[in-house]
C-alpha cells in the first residue's frame, strides 16, 4: 500500500511518505550543507519528510498511489492553485484510491462571528480565519516568509463549496468526515483530534472505474508514433 501525506509539516507518519514544500524543508535536504542547516534553521524537519509541492505536482506514477492526506494545507492555497492540486492528487491515485483531509470551517466561523455582539468581532474573525494581517511584513526575511512560507489563508471553504469543486474535478463518493471514521485504519496513524475540532473533514474516492486521462494521452500518443513508424 502506496500512502501519500502532502504538507505534513512536522506530522509525519513512519508508514506513509510524507511531503512538504516548506522552503526550510528544501534547504535542509540540500547535499552537504542540509546538516548545517538543520542545526540553525527551524523548524526541524522529520529525516522521513521529502520535499515536494502539490502545486507543481508530486513526484509519484500516475494511478500509483493508494490514499491521500493533507491536514490544513488546502486553505493555504490560491483558488487556481487549489484546482491544480485537485487534478495532482487525481492523477496519481489508483482507481477506487481514497482522498480525504480537514481544514478550518468558513461556516463555523461565520457562525461564531454572527453571534459575537463584542466590537472586536470583526477583529476575531479575521484572526480566526488568518484572512487578515496584524501588521505588514518588514524586512527582507519577514517578506521572504511572507512570499514563500505559505502561512496566511488564501482561500476558505464550507462543504457544500469543497463538495462542489470535488465533484468537479471528478471524485465520487464525498462525503463530510470525522476523526478516524475512514474505512483505512492507516489514517489513525497522522490524523491528530486537535486538528479536527471545530474544523472541516472531508473524504471522497477515485472513480474505480476511471482511466487516468493523462495516462491515457501518452498512451494514445505512442500508439501513433509507434503506428506512424510502421506505415510504408
Amino acid at each position: 500500500m502506496r500512502r501519500i501525506n502532502f504538507g505534513c509539516g512536522l506530522s509525519a507518519g513512519d508508514s506513509w511518505i510524507n511531503y512538504d514544500a516548506s522552503p526550510t524543508l528544501r534547504v535542509q535536504k540540500l547535499p552537504f550543507i542540509g546538516g548545517l542547516a538543520r542545526r540553525f534553521t527551524k523548524p526541524v524537519f522529520p529525516r522521513n519528510v521529502l520535499y515536494g509541492d502539490i502545486i507543481h505536482g508530486l513526484p509519484e506514477k500516475d494511478c500509483s498511489v493508494d490514499a491521500v492526506f493533507c491536514s490544513h494545507v488546502l486553505e493555504h492555497l490560491a483558488l487556481s492553485d487549489f484546482k491544480k492540486a485537485l487534478i495532482d492528487i487525481k492523477r496519481i491515485l489508483k482507481p477506487g484510491g481514497i482522498f480525504r483531509g480537514v481544514l478550518p470551517d468558513l461556516q463555523q466561523e461565520v457562525k461564531i462571528y454572527l453571534s459575537d455582539d463584542q466590537p472586536t468581532a470583526c477583529s476575531n474573525f479575521m484572526q480566526a480565519t488568518r484572512l487578515g494581517q496584524l501588521n505588514r511584513p518588514k524586512g527582507h526575511m519577514a517578506i521572504a516568509k511572507m512570499l514563500w512560507g505559505n502561512k496566511p489563508h488564501l482561500w476558505m471553504w464550507d462543504y457544500k463549496g469543497l463538495a462542489n469543486e470535488l465533484d468537479l474535478a471528478g471524485f465520487v463518493d464525498i462525503r463530510r468526515a470525522a476523526f478516524q471514521d475512514s474505512t483505512d485504519a492507516a489514517f489513525g496513524e497522522i490524523e491528530d483530534q486537535r486538528r479536527w475540532d471545530g474544523c472541516l473533514g472531508f473524504e471522497c474516492r477515485k472513480s474505480a472505474t476511471e482511466k487516468n486521462i493523462e495516462s491515457q494521452t501518452h498512451a494514445e500518443q505512442s500508439q501513433m508514433k509507434w503506428t506512424r513508424s510502421f506505415r510504408p
